[in-house]
């Protein structure tokens, strides 16, 4: 069976990771990025190159995005040399990157109007998996429309959920983060306590990770407050953008997290203080030196 033809917009870590794992796995791809070196790389293996999303679409059966903000993703497809543009009757967006639920299912409504499906498709683990097809994939979407890229999703994700209606896949990832990095603000700010109060960071963890508040979680910010290893890979920036994106999600549910304000609060002071590069632990740095 000839396989699907991709196009993929978003060349960093985690894309060019996952456009070489889907090249080795012999898929043929139209590629694009602002970062030439990382877009010849992956001509070099045999993709195509091209000068517009628009040209990208209208080459591709499948278009994967893997971008940064629900801004930058809207601006791919919207623009007058968009995805929108140029998508043909038939095909799928799939878009791997955080985004806004409500953003998500707008594109996905203004595709459909043209005979094209999306699905929302957020990412778990690292752009070491990725190379070797191992992701964890929340999708969701119509059925018909994830089972027309289930096989390819299935080459790049050692785990691939099914996870309702559009932009369930967004949703998930949104609270799943929420959760994480208000866990990693507060266990790093635990350490920064224990140290201002002059007990033993390293005896605090070993107490903690006894009873019931043990995870990997607890383990990352020991190795940075204890050991000084900053080993999550995941950065105060991007954790501040996400927890930004829940509030608005909750914000358009028409509810309120007053813990997701606490917890982006504390991650946008670290990001104004400079420590926006660091990983997500990190933010201890900014924790241990806060003054009243």
């Amino acid at each position: 069976m000839t396989k699907p033809v991709i196009g993929f917009i978003g060349l960093g870590l985690m894309g060019g990771n996952m456009v070489e794992n889907l090249q080795k796995r012999g898929y043929q791809l139209n590629v694009m990025d602002l970062n030439k070196d990382a877009v010849a790389t992956c001509v070099a293996r045999g993709a195509n190159t091209v000068a517009s999303a628009k040209e990208l679409a209208e080459a591709s059966d499948i278009v994967m995005l893997c971008l940064t903000t629900s801004a930058v993703v809207e601006k791919i497809v919207y623009g007058d040399d968009g995805i929108l543009a140029g998508i043909k009757e038939g095909a799928v967006l799939v878009d791997f990157g955080t985004s806004i639920p409500s953003s998500t299912r707008k594109i996905g409504a203004d595709l459909a109007a043209k005979g094209a499906g999306m699905i929302d498709a957020p990412l778990g683990r690292t752009p070491a998996h990725a190379k070797d097809g191992l992701l964890n994939i929340m999708a969701a979407g119509d059925m018909d429309t994830f089972n027309k890229v289930k096989p390819v999703l299935d080459e790049q994700g050692e785990n691939v959920f099914h996870l309702g209606a559009l932009g369930a896949g967004h949703t998930t990832k949104l609270i799943n983060n929420f959760m994480g990095m208000t866990t990693v603000c507060a266990m790093s700010q635990a350490f920064a306590v224990a140290e201002l109060a002059g007990v033993d960071r390293a005896q605090l963890f070993d107490i903690m990770s006894a009873g019931p508040s043990n995870s990997p979680f607890m383990k990352f910010c020991k190795n940075y407050a204890v050991d000084g290893v900053s080993d999550l890979g995941f950065s105060i920036a991007n954790a501040n953008k996400d927890l930004g994106y829940f509030l608005k999600m909750v914000e358009d549910l028409g509810t309120q997290s007053k813990i997701a304000e606490g917890s982006s609060a504390n991650l946008q002071a670290a990001f104004d203080a400079g420590l926006g590069n660091g990983n997500v632990p990190e933010i201890f740095d900014y924790f241990v030196k806060l003054a009243k």
